[in-house]
């Protein structure tokens, strides 16, 4: 019966839950990073944390035009329609919820992986990876063009999964909250760190993904559960210059820190439609990343 109230209570308050958990897990995660650093910052934060909001919320007005593509508009459909593996296999929910959580941040793990080695997607990516610096607000620094392409992918899983509207919210709420953390600028206590690694990535594992090294930058994908990178060999355990001295950001012809343009929203929103030269920085063509 409670379990019942709580799946009712999450399905009516949806919007306030998942902007509650964003919110909260982005407080907490700026707090500790300024009080614990993990790495000495080389851009304005001022300017980056500005750009990298005004992002959020293009992201959030598109997000809400397009509201039914959304994944918890599709999983309702789908719910209704009877659609999906899951709803064909009439799980208990708490297996539905569990399976459907796993099963989605494998398929956000794919799409990650998708966007560093199709042409195109790397376009917009790459504003992801552009910021000089990775702390929280990376973790929400996404080209609008990226969020729904992100939208409609993750519609069509849905659709071909079928798990629970609530298993979907639950979802999504872990992601964007882990997303947060795992960019965050946070020194965490290396024994913590190792343990929390075996099962979800940690800000130490991620950082490595945003290094200005082709073959750093294609590894560590993951978002949420550290056992798909693990899984298909695309984890590394350490940066090769070391945390302290690793060069984040897109490089230059010299492998060098980026210039200031990423901090900038005009620069950001426009990266994508510009040549790779004009940009200043790592090419478009995402295979010259696997060096």
């Amino acid at each position: 019966m409670y379990g019942f109230l709580a799946m009712d209570f999450i399905l009516n308050n949806e919007p306030v839950i998942r902007l509650s958990a964003f919110l909260g897990v982005m407080v907490i995660m700026v707090i500790l990073q300024s009080a614990f650093p993990r790495k000495q910052t080389v851009a304005p934060a001022l300017d980056r944390w500005r750009t990298n909001g005004l992002l959020v919320v293009l992201d959030s007005v598109f997000v809400r035009l397009l509201g039914p593509l959304a994944a918890v508009g599709v999983a309702a459909f789908a719910s209704q329609n009877g659609l999906g593996l899951l709803a064909l296999l009439q799980a208990p929910l708490w297996f539905e919820v569990l399976v459907a959580v796993v099963l989605l941040d494998l398929a956000i793990y794919a799409q990650h992986v998708a966007t560093h080695h199709i042409p195109l997607l790397w376009r917009f990516h790459q504003v992801h990876h552009a910021d000089r610096d990775i702390d929280a607000t990376t973790g929400v620094r996404f080209h609008p063009v990226e969020i729904i392409v992100s939208m409609l992918y993750k519609g069509v899983i849905v659709v071909a999964l079928g798990p629970a509207v609530v298993a979907v919210i639950l979802f999504e709420a872990v992601l964007n909250g882990s997303a947060i953390f795992n960019h965050a600028n946070v020194a965490l206590p290396r024994w913590l760190d190792q343990i929390l690694r075996l099962v979800i990535v940690t800000p130490d594992t991620h950082r490595i993904h945003h290094s200005v090294h082709g073959r750093e930058a294609n590894r560590n994908f993951g978002f949420f559960l550290s056992v798909w990178d693990r899984l298909f060999r695309t984890y590394q355990a350490q940066p090769r210059d070391g945390h302290d001295d690793m060069v984040i950001g897109l490089p230059g012809p010299d492998k060098t820190r980026a210039t200031a343009q990423p901090d900038a929203l005009a620069w950001s929103l426009m990266a994508p439609f510009r040549p790779a030269h004009d940009t200043n920085e790592q090419p478009t063509d995402p295979s010259r990343l696997r060096a």
